[in-house]
């Protein structure tokens, strides 16, 4: 079993570095059952069972630099929080994230949109709150009445980590030396 695909790893060492993303179970048991019924699969039939990262956290992955990242060893996947917009009771609109990228801290986030507000940088949010409970996260951002849910969303990926990069980088250990590896 390649736990190294299924768990992910990150790591430092003297020189080298690696970040590889963890994986769905199912996607990698398929690939391992088709390149052992197939030792000369191509790349692009496997990205065809490996479609991508399987981060725990959720959010919305852009497909641009998996290709290149599971081809190579290397690339940058970009992803985004899944945000959607809602209207509450006293008919304001309202952002509501419910899945954030990985390795992202909500109550770090919360701060950082808070004081982001504080100094102008974004505008139009009234209100921040976490009313994330045992059903599932759900952070709720409140908006003004004046505000643009899209344009104050595209100001929240641009400068919080509502949006970040995954860097890849699968540097494993081959018979004792360390090597950039592909998928396969």
């Amino acid at each position: 079993v390649p736990n190294l695909l299924i768990n992910g790893a990150s790591g430092i060492a003297v020189g080298m570095a690696t970040n590889i993303p963890p994986n769905n179970f199912r996607e990698i048991a398929d690939a391992v059952s088709a390149l052992l019924t197939d030792p000369d699969i191509s790349h692009d039939e496997l990205a065809q069972i490996v479609l991508g990262p399987d981060f725990p956290t959720g959010g919305i992955i852009s497909a641009e630099g998996i290709r290149q990242a599971y081809a190579t060893g290397r690339g940058s996947i970009l992803v985004r929080a899944v945000a959607n917009g809602e209207e509450s009771k006293e008919g304001r609109d309202l952002l509501v994230v419910t899945e954030l990228p990985y390795q992202v801290n909500k109550a770090k986030l919360t701060e950082k949109i808070a004081d982001l507000v504080r100094a102008k940088t974004i505008e139009g949010i009234s209100d921040i709150r976490d009313e994330s409970d045992r059903e599932g996260m759900r952070l709720v951002i409140e908006l003004r009445r004046d505000a643009y849910a899209a344009k104050v969303l595209n100001q929240l990926y641009k400068h919080t980590a509502l949006q970040t990069t995954f860097g890849v980088n699968m540097v494993t250990l081959v018979d004792g030396q360390p090597r950039t590896v592909s998928l396969r």
